[in-house]
C-alpha cells in the first residue's frame, strides 16, 4: 500500500471514529425476519446439534433476522442485544460433553483484572472489552443463562471462579431433572440497553495525529486535483 494511500486510510479511520462516538451506529440491526422457507433450506443439513438449537429459538423468537449458510442472526431478541446460532460445532467438555452452538449476547463491562478469572471459569464466556459486550456460547440458551449470571457474580465478587464452577455444575444438574433453578431460567441482574464502548485512550501524540490529519488532507486535495485535471 502506497504512502498517501495509507494516510488516507488513517484519515477515513479517526473521522469514523468520531462519528460513531458522536452519533452511535456501530452496528447495523433490523428488525426484517428471513422467509422460513429460506431458513429451512439453510438449516436442513446441518448437524442435529445446531439444527435442534435453531428450531428452539425459531420457536420461542420467531424466525431470524439474517440467515446465512454458516449460521441465524436474531437482534434483540428476549433479554438479548444478539443471538447467534451456529451450523459449526465447537466442542466443549465442561461441565459435561456437548458441542457449543448458540451464542447469546448482552452489553456488559468488564473491568480488565478480571479477564482472567472469567477466563478460568468458562472459556466460552466471551467479553468484548472494545465493544463492551459478553456473550456465552454452548449448546442451549438454559446454560447462557447460566454462564452469564455466573459471570456476574465473579465480577461483582460474589463467587471465585472455582466456586462458580462448582455452582454451574450444581445448577446444570437441577435444571436437567427438573428441578427449580433459577439461574438456568432468567438473568439474575439489570442488563444496559446502551452501548457503552471501552475505547482505551490515545497512546500517539497529538502532535502526530495532527500531522497525519494534514498529510491525509494534502493527499485527498492533490487526488481530487488530479481527478479534475482529467476533465479539462
Amino acid at each position: 500500500m502506497e504512502q498517501e494511500e495509507k494516510l488516507k486510510t488513517v484519515g477515513i479511520s479517526m473521522a469514523s471514529d468520531l462519528k460513531v462516538q458522536t452519533v452511535g451506529g456501530a452496528e447495523k440491526t433490523t428488525d426484517t425476519v428471513v422467509d422460513m422457507d429460506n431458513v429451512q433450506a439453510i438449516t436442513n443439513d446441518w448437524n442435529a446439534m445446531s439444527k435442534k438449537a435453531a428450531n428452539l429459538t425459531i420457536e420461542q423468537y420467531g424466525p431470524p433476522n439474517e440467515a446465512i449458510s454458516s449460521r441465524l442472526i436474531w437482534y434483540n431478541n428476549g433479554p438479548w442485544k444478539r443471538t447467534i446460532v451456529y451450523r459449526d460445532e465447537i466442542p466443549h467438555d465442561f461441565p459435561q460433553p456437548h458441542t457449543d452452538v448458540i451464542e447469546n449476547y448482552i452489553n456488559y463491562s468488564v473491568p480488565p483484572e478480571m479477564f482472567s478469572e472469567l477466563a478460568k471459569f468458562d472459556g466460552s464466556v466471551i467479553v468484548e472489552r472494545t465493544r463492551g459486550e459478553v456473550s456465552s456460547r454452548c449448546d442451549m440458551e438454559a446454560a447462557n443463562i447460566l454462564a452469564l449470571n455466573l459471570m456476574n457474580d465473579i465480577v461483582t465478587g460474589k463467587l471465585s471462579a472455582k466456586k462458580a464452577r462448582e455452582v454451574y455444575c450444581e445448577v446444570t444438574s437441577a435444571f436437567m431433572m427438573n428441578r427449580p433453578a433459577p439461574y438456568a431460567e432468567k438473568l439474575q441482574f439489570d442488563v444496559p440497553t446502551k452501548e457503552n464502548y471501552d475505547t482505551d485512550i490515545v497512546m500517539i501524540a497529538d502532535e502526530m495525529v495532527h500531522e497525519a490529519i494534514e498529510k491525509v488532507n494534502d493527499a485527498i486535495e492533490k487526488d481530487e486535483s488530479n481527478r479534475g485535471g482529467m476533465y479539462h
